[in-house]
Order: structure tokens, then C-alpha cells, then sequence
């Protein structure tokens, strides 16, 4: 009747069944206790002898214990070596190393270890021929090894040399350059040290002063239209609702309503470095020049794009600097017609380009032609966001610096310079795969292949520059009528 008495007599009836006797469980409490101790007691100590030998191992089912330890790669190797009279004199540790040679251990285990006892044992002719086997493997290893260990060597030897070049030439642009802006800008050396690429501590102030400020631009301007953007910015929030919102950025009059897109464009700027979006460190500081911007140009407005160029200049810029600069880059006549959708200027930019598209790549030219593939497809995207989104950052900004310094004709020359690179497997490909594939370009394409590409590109047809033909079309007025890119003309 005692409630102790009864919660263990019925524990031992769950866990131990049927095999415990009535009278077992009808004695007294405290046999039943030392009972249910001395049991578990000796369950214990049999299972002791099993854990303390390894079980052998078959294909299927159990076998006995193996007797024998398993045996170390060096007595395996002994062993061979004493079978079959062939000495393998192993080199010291450090020479090994030095040489970068090495012994896969498990693959060793797996080749050259005797079979176990249950399975016949290996013939003299078949241990040879693990053991050939077992060499070829590691000589493979080891020249995939020395292989990589070469590629590793040449990577870190160019960026020591980069970084070299890199340090260098900060000295040069602080010291020299930079002082005597005006009177060097446009000299051979500063043009040629130019295209090698700006240092990035000196990247954003040789932006600014290349891009100037024909606008005269102050940063109290910036911070008035900033306050402007923040009040539109309450007012939407309070009293728009999507309708009409999308009502007024439809307005030609009224373009400032654009700030509410800006919101759904700056997630998709640079996602993968996670700093523009909500919550990053940049993201109000974009949102701040684009939302300035949109009620500096209420006749621009907000065009997507413009956040890519914004967040590049914003990498390198203090937040007015960057608004200056963006404002003054927009101006320029290529950006302004690209980004005001001027259909007509945009067209005489296309042919353009398709000139000097024939002069330097014929082939690829007549493959494009041959599919109606007209440059909107591509270019237009590479324009908007000046490669910034098309390429990869660091190669985007060093096109971004000669396009600094050679004006829109590089842009253009960039895109052709991306061609060329790509021209063996573009005239391969139909016009869906090659749209798809300008659309989005490879992402481990570096800068020396593109730009040497890009150095390969002559602007320059029948003894006419970039300029005298854009010029000559602009003249042209039946060539400006002419459907160049069906696209944009619907």
C-alpha cells in the first residue's frame, strides 16, 4: 500500500516485461530495491568486454572482432617495401614540404592495406598494381598541387605589384597633380598614369575636378532641396496613396512626385554589398541625394538608373560633394538626353555608335545585323548606370575615371571594348542568347582583358573622330529620322 512501493513495482513491470518472476515482485520493498540495483549493476559489467574491442567489418552482416589493431600507413608501407624489395626512402619533413609533396593517408588506407581476415588476400600482381596505381594518383595530386601553388604565387605577385603601382601614384596625384590641376590635367604623363587608374584615396577629389561645376552648385543648395524633398516626403506619407502617387509621376509638370519611387529603386542598388538598403549605412545618404535631385530637376525627375550613379559617387564623396558632382554628371548632353528619354538624341547616340561598331568589329556587326539586333538592347542599361551595374565595382570605377577624363566617347568605347571581348562566343550565339547574355555579362571579367580591348578599339573613321561624326549626324536630319532601333521609336 505504500505509494513508493507501488510507482516501483510498477517501473519494473514496464521496463522489465514478463521475464521477472511474480514472487521477485511480491517481496518486500527493500529486496525489490536491491533487486532493481543489482540488476542494472550486472547488466553493466558484461557490457564492459564489448566496448573495449572493435568490431570487424564485412560487406554484409557482422563478423567477429579483428584481434589486430589497425595498422599505421608506415607498416603498411614497410611491409610492402619488405614483399616486394623495393626501398622508398621518404625525404626529410622539411624538403617534403618545401616540395610540396604529400601522401593522401586515407587514400593510402584504401589502396594499400591488406584485406581483412574474412577476404582473400591480395596476389603480388595485384598489390603491384594498387601500388602503381596508388603513385600515378599522388603524382597527380602533386603536380594539380605545384599547379595552384604557381596560380596563388602569380595572384599575390600582381596585387604586390598593384599595390606598389597604387602607392606610387598617390604620391604622384598629391604631390604634383593635384597642385598644378589646370596647367597638368591634359599633359601626356597625368593622361597616360590617368588610364592606368586613379588611387582611391584621390579617385573622388579627381572626379570632382574633371566633372566640374558648371552649375555652380553650393552645398546650402544642396541642403535647401534636401529640406524640399524631406516636406514632400511627409506629405506623401500623409496624404498620397499609390494612385496618386503614380498620377503625378505620370505629370510632366509635377516630376517631383518621383521621390516615392526612389524608395523601391534603392533596394536594388548594389544588393550584394547590403549598405544602400533599409537599415544599411548608406541608405539614407542615397536616399537623401537622389530625393535633392528630383526637386533640384523637377523636369528630370527621378529616372531608374540614377541610384547606381548616385551610390558610386557616394563611395567616394562627402554627401555634398556627391550631390554636386551627380548633378553636374547628369548635365552633361549624353546623360540628359538618355535619362530625359529624348528619343531623337538617343537614336543619333545609337548610330554613332554603330559606326565605329562596323569600323572595328565587322564580323560581329553583320551577326548582329543579320538577327536585327539594334544597340537599345544593350546599351541603353550600360548608359543609365555607366557600367556601374553591368560590371563589377572596382573595374566600374576605372571605367568611371577615363570616362572622366575623355568624356561620353569612352562610354561608347567601353561598350565596344566588351564586344570585342566577348566576339568569339557572341557570333556563336542566336539573338536571344546574346541579348541575355549583354544583359548580363560574366562576372569574373577583369580589367586588364577589358581594357585591353578597350585599347584596341580606334575611334576614328575616314579620318573622323568621335565628335565630327556625332556631328555630322546631328546636321543630318534625315539620318535622325531614320528607325535605327525599332524599340525605341514604338
Amino acid at each position: 500500500t505504500d505509494p513508493v512501493y507501488c510507482l516501483v513495482r510498477s517501473q519494473l513491470l514496464s521496463c522489465l516485461g514478463t521475464n521477472i518472476t511474480c514472487d521477485v515482485l511480491t517481496i518486500n520493498k527493500k529486496k525489490t530495491l536491491l533487486f532493481f540495483r543489482n540488476f542494472f549493476t550486472k547488466r553493466t559489467k558484461e557490457l564492459k568486454p564489448a566496448v573495449q574491442s572493435a568490431p570487424g567489418w564485412k560487406l554484409f552482416g557482422k563478423v567477429p572482432p579483428r584481434e589486430n589493431l589497425p595498422k599505421d600507413s608506415k607498416i603498411i608501407q614497410q611491409e610492402y617495401e619488405a614483399r616486394t624489395g623495393r626501398m622508398c626512402k621518404p625525404p626529410p619533413p622539411s624538403a617534403r614540404r618545401k616540395n610540396m609533396e604529400f601522401e593522401p593517408l586515407s587514400t593510402t588506407a584504401l589502396i594499400l592495406e591488406d584485406r581483412p581476415a574474412n577476404l582473400p588476400a591480395k596476389s603480388v600482381e595485384e598489390a603491384l598494381r594498387h601500388r602503381q596505381e596508388y603513385d600515378e594518383m599522388v603524382a597527380e595530386a602533386k603536380k594539380r598541387e605545384i599547379k595552384e601553388a604557381h596560380k596563388r604565387k602569380k595572384i599575390m605577385r600582381e596585387r604586390f605589384k598593384q599595390e606598389e603601382n597604387i602607392a606610387s601614384a598617390m604620391v604622384i596625384w598629391v604631390n604634383e597633380i593635384l597642385p598644378n590641376w589646370e596647367g597638368m590635367r591634359a599633359t601626356r604623363r597625368v593622361r597616360e598614369l590617368w588610364w592606368q587608374g586613379l588611387p582611391p584615396s584621390v579617385r573622388g577629389k579627381v572626379w570632382s575636378l574633371a566633372v566640374g561645376n558648371e552649375l555652380n552648385i553650393t552645398p546650402e543648395l544642396y541642403e535647401i532641396f534636401l529640406s524640399r524633398a524631406k516636406e514632400r516626403w511627409k506629405s506623401f506619407s500623409e496624404t498620397s496613396s499609390e494612385n496618386d502617387v503614380e498620377d503625378a509621376s505620370a505629370s510632366v509638370a509635377d516630376r517631383e512626385a518621383s521621390l516615392e519611387l526612389i524608395k523601391l529603386d534603392i533596394s536594388r542598388t548594389f544588393p550584394s554589398l547590403y549598405i544602400f538598403q533599409k537599415g544599411g549605412p548608406y541608405h539614407d545618404l542615397l536616399h537623401s541625394v537622389l530625393g535633392a535631385y528630383t526637386c533640384y530637376r523637377p523636369d528630370v525627375g527621378y529616372v531608374q538608373g540614377m541610384s547606381f550613379i548616385a551610390a558610386v559617387l557616394i563611395l567616394n564623396l562627402e554627401e555634398a560633394d556627391a550631390f554636386i558632382a551627380f548633378a553636374n554628371l547628369l548635365n552633361k548632353p549624353c546623360q540628359l538626353a538618355f535619362f530625359r528619354v529624348d528619343h531623337s538624341m538617343m537614336l543619333k547616340y545609337f548610330a554613332a555608335f554603330e559606326v565605329f561598331f562596323e569600323e572595328n568589329l565587322p564580323k560581329l556587326f553583320l551577326h548582329f545585323k543579320s538577327y536585327s539586333l539594334t544597340p537599345d538592347i544593350y546599351l541603353i542599361d550600360w548608359i543609365f548606370t555607366l557600367y556601374s551595374k553591368s560590371l563589377p565595382l572596382d573595374l566600374a570605377c576605372r571605367v568611371w575615371d577615363v570616362f572622366c577624363r575623355d568624356g561620353e566617347e569612352f562610354l561608347f568605347r567601353t561598350g565596344l571594348g566588351i564586344l570585342r571581348l566577348y566576339e568569339d562566343i557572341l557570333l556563336q550565339m542566336d539573338f536571344i542568347h546574346i541579348a541575355q547574355f549583354l544583359t548580363k555579362l560574366p562576372e569574373d571579367i577583369t580589367s586588364e582583358k577589358l581594357f585591353s580591348c578597350i585599347a584596341a578599339i580606334q575611334m576614328q573613321n575616314s579620318n573622323k573622330k568621335w565628335a565630327q561624326v556625332f556631328a555630322s549626324l546631328m546636321k543630318d536630319n534625315k539620318e535622325g529620322d531614320k528607325n535605327h532601333s525599332p524599340a525605341l521609336k514604338s
